[in-house]
């Protein structure tokens, strides 16, 4: 792939989910820098001991950097609150120009139960955030897009995946030290979202609208710093979240995206093929 033009973001509306922490915050506050206008959207509303990072904290830090944003409490689980967090951006800010589906079911006991003790709610949760909310605002989403002249939809795909250009996948690890990599409810539903994507491209197109999956990689977010301390997983093949982030911005700001539409790509690999580089100010917020 040859690196495109990035067009101006500036006045952008761009609603990004799960912007509490991790690769939704970084991305909130870099599209920001370009002059967007982010809405941001999470469950976490209140400061967790558990877990660090909430919505209105990455508020603070894009108002600070001088950008503008509101932060909407949103359950992806709950249909009602899906319809209030596009009804907001299109109230405070006439519309949405881009989508990021970031937001994924990766804690509580559902993360590493294996397929026998897995329950039928939790199968059926990790598909609710991870491939039915991606649904249901998309499906809000594209006739506002439409009427603005277009759209880009962005979602967060794994390493489960077809971007490793290989005939074949590599063998998926049971576990990475004491962490268990047996999460077959986030791994399936996941690539139900990138089928959606590949399915609905062709459709979207005659919409002037691209839908591109990411896939982030092991990326150094603050719940991996806290696996990495209890669990062992090895954090030095962990890429920084300005890595995903510097790609979901590109893929909002190339010149044609539908070069790209309906396809899955790996964030690390394809900013090094294409040359692509950091903005001068952009640093990785603190894990």
């Amino acid at each position: 792939m040859e690196r495109q033009e990035e067009l101006n973001l500036t006045g952008k509306v761009v609603i990004i989910t799960g912007a509490s922490r991790g690769v939704g915050r970084q991305a909130g506050i870099d599209f920001a820098r370009r002059g967007a206008k982010v809405v941001l959207a999470a469950r976490t509303v209140e400061a967790d001991s558990a877990l660090p990072g909430t919505i209105g904290e990455t508020l603070r830090e894009i108002e600070a950097l001088g950008g503008e944003a509101i932060a909407v409490a949103t359950d992806l689980a709950k249909e009602e609150d899906l319809e209030r967090l596009v009804a907001a951006a299109v109230e405070r800010f006439g519309g949405v120009d881009v989508l990021v589906n970031n937001a994924a079911a990766t804690t509580g006991d559902i993360w590493g139960k294996p397929f026998s003790q897995l329950t039928r709610a939790e199968w059926l949760y990790q598909f609710d955030v991870n491939v039915h909310a991606p649904f249901t605002l998309t499906q809000l989403c594209v006739p506002i897009m439409e009427k603005r002249g277009g759209g880009r939809i962005i979602n967060l795909s794994t390493g489960s995946g077809e971007v490793f250009r290989k005939v074949e996948e590599p063998p998926k690890l049971a576990a990475q030290g004491t962490f268990s990599l047996a999460v077959p409810g986030y791994y399936s539903s996941k690539r139900a979202l990138d089928r959606f994507g590949n399915c609905m491209a062709p459709e979207f197109f005659t919409q002037n609208i691209a839908i591109i999956g990411v896939h982030p990689g092991l990326v150094a977010t603050e719940l991996v710093a806290i696996r990495v301390k209890e669990k062992g997983l090895d954090p030095s093949v962990a890429v920084p979240t300005t890595v995903p982030s510097r790609m979901l911005v590109y893929f909002a700001a190339c010149a044609n995206p539908f070069e790209y539409t309906g396809r899955l790509f790996w964030a690390e690999r394809e900013m090094a093929d294409m040359g692509i580089e950091l903005d001068a100010e952009t640093t990785a917020c603190p894990a």
